[in-house]
């Protein structure tokens, strides 16, 4: 044995132990230490990376959520309607204002946004609503008609008469965000308490407590769906699905739920719970209307309901929690008993934690689910219109602006009237169609205020509902006899050589043109008249007579006169412009005849009054801007020329398209081949330009009084007829005259007409009638100052 063991001192070799004892205990020390330094060096690079993983997230939060600004669409609105005694505005019109304003007819208007009609009278509650110059709160207010007017405007809560009120204007549009997001905004502070506290019992009962993700939350879901065979319950804390909606993206990966939970931690370790609960408010997917997304209980209050978020009922507030689980499996509009199961489901959860009493739980679920038929707005409702409103605001405002900045955009669309200008347009060419003429005809139709220039309604296309090509801004076409009246305007202010019966000739000519070839200019009757008046001229609409007169003024007094109408297309110095071969579209046309319409005060067309920020602050208003043109008094003896055209001219058809004999002004336009059919009229208050044409430009078969008046007429029979206004101004004035002659004449004198005159081009010599009543008044004076005769 001691040899043995001295042996083994001296270094001899040792006998190897028997296995599974002293062996495997140092197989595994070796096995754990590198086991160790394996781990250590897995937790060494794990560690690595995720610092500057979790470094990188926490500055993205802090990044996006510190600059957080959402996206907002820019909200267009129409004009507030104006409502008082005498007011030209039927009930008819007023249900059309009404319904395109969201509001809803009921037996009992009790609530804002609602209206009810008894009789002749309507009572309408109406919104609140921040107008341009000022905030007005919701008010009843009672409006009795007379006819085609307002009788009686009164307050129906105090009873007291009102000289004035007016209604919220409809919102006919939204500027939508590149990525076709919809939202409103809302502070927590002006949220219900209810909903706060409710989303929380339904979605996240340990909000207030956990850090951003609910351990309990997760396993507690987990075994609900595991008791369930299916997904019936999330484990997602709102601050998780904040993060989700706000940050990443839809994938269910593992990384991305990691990301998920290590960014939710890092949110709330930044930031109080009120932040991120107002975030999440105005973040959440609630429903989708047409190609846009409902982000945010603010809208989506007015999208199911049309009511503000402050005005919500109990049930109404459990329903929009119940949608977010799934906005388009618990859609109310489409799936409403499903919706209704999971509304009361949320109910039973506000009753359970305290947030309701049973009582009215109940009361809650026995209501209906109140969600609006239809939303109040669907995208843009006019898109012809809005097209003009974009181009005025490109002016001042970058396309970003107008898709992010949550823009009030107010402008001086009338529904009412654009209801009936798309009516007259799309019923006209059908009704056209019907007499022969292509089913292919397009049309377009501008209606303007005479006084300020406001556009009340614009039609680009025969389906008003279409966007795409619009004809009203777009289409360039030539004008024909419509530019005709400027070359009597330009006639008439050289007094001292024109008045209405000054002779022309209406005869054969040929003008040599700048390629060598001649042009021929011929009437539209192929008939020459001979010598005619200027009247007579311009109501019949004489081709030769009109080329003769502008000749003796000068094409490039006419080109002039339309570049200070605002004419800003090239036209060439050719006599062809005489009778319209100038391209112009029907927009640039009633800015045109806008200043002839208005005795010569040209205002500027204008679809937009003002523009505020989101808040309501006013960025610009478009003030109105009158511009006074030259020789008012040529312009006034014109407009009476104009109603001559209606009366006893080109357009002498109209007053029974009308039914009325009201005093109108028009001109009616043909251009080569009966290509284009234009109208112009106007009354006292009101202007529109009509055109009807194909949009390849092909002969159309079309004349002025054929196509283009049905249209206009078809508008102005369902609108007021005021009379144009033909009192003449300074340097203008009325006499009686022998129309035969052109001299003066009496009242009395058989076939005398009293004509208007620009000062300085009256006639002097007296027809013979008036001579003799002249010499008989002598003789009457003397007879009575002496008995006798003279």
């Amino acid at each position: 044995m001691t040899k043995a063991r001295k042996s083994s001192r001296d270094g001899r070799t040792r006998a190897a132990p028997p296995a599974g004892r002293g062996g495997g205990r140092q197989l595994g020390r070796q096995w754990g230490g590198r086991a160790w330094r394996l781990a250590l060096l897995l937790g060494g690079v794990l560690l690595g990376l995720l610092v500057p993983w979790v470094a990188y997230l926490d500055h993205q939060v802090r990044t996006e959520f510190e600059g957080r600004k959402w996206d907002l669409p820019s909200r267009v609105f129409a004009r507030s309607l104006d409502l008082y005694p005498g007011a030209p505005l039927s009930l008819k019109d007023l249900e059309v204002e009404l319904r395109v304003s969201g509001y809803h007819r009921v037996d009992q208007a009790a609530r804002p946004g609602q209206y009810r009609v008894s009789g002749s009278t309507a009572e309408i509650h109406r919104r609140p609503f921040e107008f341009p110059d000022a905030a007005e709160a919701a008010q009843r207010i009672e409006v009795r008609f007379a006819g085609p007017s307002i009788a009686r405007v009164r307050d129906a809560q105090q009873g007291a008469d009102l000289d004035l009120a007016r209604l919220d204007p409809a919102e006919i549009a939204s500027i939508y965000p590149l990525q076709k997001e919809d939202r409103t905004l809302v502070d927590i502070e002006q949220v219900p308490p209810l909903l706060v506290t409710g989303l929380q019992a339904v979605e996240d009962r340990h909000f207030k407590q956990h850090p951003g993700v609910d351990l309990s939350g997760i396993a507690r879901a987990a075994l609900a769906n595991l008791k369930a065979g299916r997904a019936v319950q999330g484990g997602s804390t709102l601050t998780q699905q904040l993060v989700k909606n706000f940050f990443l993206t839809q994938d269910r990966t593992f990384i991305r739920k990691f990301n998920e939970a290590l960014m939710a931690l890092l949110l709330e370790y930044h930031y109080d719970k009120a932040e991120i609960l107002e975030a999440y408010l105005n973040e959440v997917f609630l429903g989708q209307q047409g190609a846009y997304a409902v982000h945010g209980f603010g809208r989506a209050s007015l999208f199911y309901f049309d009511q503000p978020l402050e005005r919500l009922e109990p049930q109404q507030i459990a329903l929009l929690i119940g949608v977010v689980r799934g906005p388009s499996y618990y859609n109310p509009r489409k799936h409403p008993q499903r919706a209704r199961e999971r509304r009361d489901q949320v109910l039973n959860m506000f009753a359970e934690t305290g947030l309701l009493t049973a009582a009215e739980a109940q009361a809650a679920r026995a209501a209906p689910l109140g969600v609006s038929e239809t939303p109040r707005t669907h995208g843009s409702r006019y898109h012809a219109f809005i097209d003009l409103v974009r181009g005025q605001l490109a002016q001042v405002y970058r396309e970003e602006d107008l898709r992010s900045e949550g823009l009030r955009i107010f402008t001086t669309l009338s529904p009412s009237e654009q209801e009936k200008a798309q009516a007259a347009v799309s019923d006209g060419l059908r009704a056209l169609a019907d007499r022969g003429l292509p089913a292919t005809l397009q049309g377009a139709l501008v209606l303007a205020d005479v006084a300020s220039g406001e556009v009340r309604a614009l039609v680009g296309d025969r389906d008003g509902s279409r966007a795409g090509f619009n004809r009203a801004l777009h289409a360039r076409r030539q004008i024909g006899s419509v530019v005709k009246p400027l070359v009597y305007l330009l006639a008439l202010e050289h007094e001292a050589d024109y008045n209405l019966l000054t002779r022309i000739e209406d005869a054969p000519l040929t003008l040599r043109q700048a390629d060598g070839t001649n042009w021929q200019p011929a009437n539209y009757d192929g008939v020459s008249h001979g010598e005619v008046t200027l009247l007579e001229a311009l109501t019949q609409s004489y081709n030769q007579a009109t080329v003769r007169l502008g000749l003796n003024i000068g094409v490039n007094h006419l080109l002039e006169r339309l570049r200070q109408l605002g004419v800003d297309a090239a036209v060439d110095a050719v006599p062809s412009v005489f009778l319209g071969a100038v391209e112009l579209t029907p927009l640039e046309v009633t800015q045109i005849y806008q200043s002839l319409a208005a005795a010569g005060y040209s205002v500027p067309l204008r679809s937009v009054i003002a523009v505020q920020t989101a808040e309501g602050d006013e960025l610009v208003r478009y003030p109105l801007r009158m511009l006074p043109q030259p020789r008012r008094e040529a312009i006034s003896v014109l407009n009476y020329a104009l109603t001559q055209v209606v009366e006893q001219g080109t357009a002498s058809r109209l007053p029974g398209l009308l039914g009325s004999d009201a005093i109108v002004a028009g001109k009616t336009g043909t251009t080569n081949d009966r290509r284009d059919s234009w109208f112009v009229g106007y009354t006292r208050s009101r202007i529109a330009v009509a055109w009807v044409g194909d949009d390849d430009n092909r002969p159309a078969g079309v004349t002025g009084s054929n196509a283009a008046m049905h249209i206009w007429a078809g508008l102005f029979r369902q609108l007021p007829l005021e009379p144009v206004d033909l009192r003449m101004p300074d340097g203008a004035f009325w006499l009686w005259v022998d129309p035969a002659s052109g001299r003066l004449s009496a009242e009395r004198c058989g076939g005398a007409v009293q004509l208007p005159y620009v000062e300085g081009s009256e006639p002097r010599e007296a027809s013979d009638c008036l001579a003799a009543a002249r010499e008989q008044d002598k003789e009457s004076i003397w007879r009575k100052l002496f008995g006798k005769k003279q």
